[in-house]
């Protein structure tokens, strides 16, 4: 895939475009409870190109989109809310990873999600959530969380604690089956499963390791001692898979990567991944179409 069709893979089957000036310099979309967004002067940062190069993109740490609400800190990895990129619309199905860190006591209101899968992923602190399901829960640092929006639902999410910070990474998938009945789950995980190793945390099976969505999906994380070296075979053909470095420094074909750095990768068949220094790992893989 060159950088041609890349781009148009990634603005094409969004519902998003953007409109002439005579309309206002607006983007339209249909894409869950997003809103239309000003392009013009509502980027928190200058965009900058992606590198995208013969089968990969990589997005540096410091390009992502960046949002300070002061409650609220998060980093977009693709656009979302006022951060627009059209180099950074999706990567194959993935549509969302947002990393967030939310002030004590508050949080996000309740609000609507439809047609989409969304993984939650703690990593500091405890997370409330409450659902129109009837669900009202706490995950934490070592859980993970899938709500199917498919009808709609609505929900809300508050850092629980009044004197620490929550920070978490919020996910969206692009589902395979649309109006499905909503539903939610949450599982804790075993740390000693990913060390040195890949664990599972999510995929297209109930019966399988982790949580499920309605997608051609897997989910690993791993932890790995400097100097390590891992593979990971791709799970079905045609998936492309997204690494996003939770800490320290790795290099995944060749390429070196950095705390908070992220490498979308396609047409191959095999990772090779190696530990510069004790690293953290998000492995995401998603179909490459919408």
């Amino acid at each position: 895939m060159d950088r041609k069709d890349f781009l148009k893979k990634g603005l094409m089957g969004t519902g998003i475009f953007a409109a002439s000036a005579a309309l206002g310099n607006v983007v339209k979309n249909d894409i869950d409870e997003l809103k239309p967004l000003e392009i013009i002067g509502f980027n928190h940062i200058p965009n900058t190109n992606s590198n995208i190069m013969a089968n990969s993109v990589l997005h540096k740490a410091e390009t992502r989109g960046n949002a300070n609400h002061g409650w609220l800190q998060s980093y977009h990895t693709f656009s979302f809310a006022n951060y627009y990129n059209p180099e950074r619309m999706h990567f194959g199905v993935l549509r969302v990873l947002n990393d967030d860190t939310v002030q004590g006591g508050m949080g996000f209101g309740t609000h609507p999600h439809d047609n989409m899968e969304i993984i939650s992923i703690p990593l500091e602190g405890d997370l409330e959530h409450k659902d129109s399901m009837g669900n009202t829960t706490v995950i934490r640092n070592g859980d993970v969380q899938v709500m199917s929006a498919g009808t709609g639902i609505k929900h809300s999410e508050y850092n629980k604690n009044k004197d620490n910070q929550v920070k978490f990474l919020q996910i969206w998938v692009f589902p395979n089956k649309r109006n499905v009945t909503p539903r939610y789950d949450q599982i804790t995980l075993d740390p000693a499963d990913r060390k040195n190793k890949l664990q599972q945390i999510l995929s297209p099976n109930p019966g399988d390791a982790g949580v499920w969505v309605h997608q051609d999906a897997w989910f690993h994380l791993t932890d790995l001692d400097k100097g390590k070296n891992i593979e990971y075979n791709i799970k079905k053909a045609g998936n492309g898979v997204y690494a996003f470095v939770l800490s320290g420094d790795v290099a995944i074909n060749g390429q070196a990567l950095n705390r908070r750095d992220g490498l979308g990768i396609w047409d191959t068949d095999l990772l090779s991944i190696e530990a510069n220094s004790h690293a953290e790992l998000l492995l995401m893989e998603v179909p490459m179409n919408v």
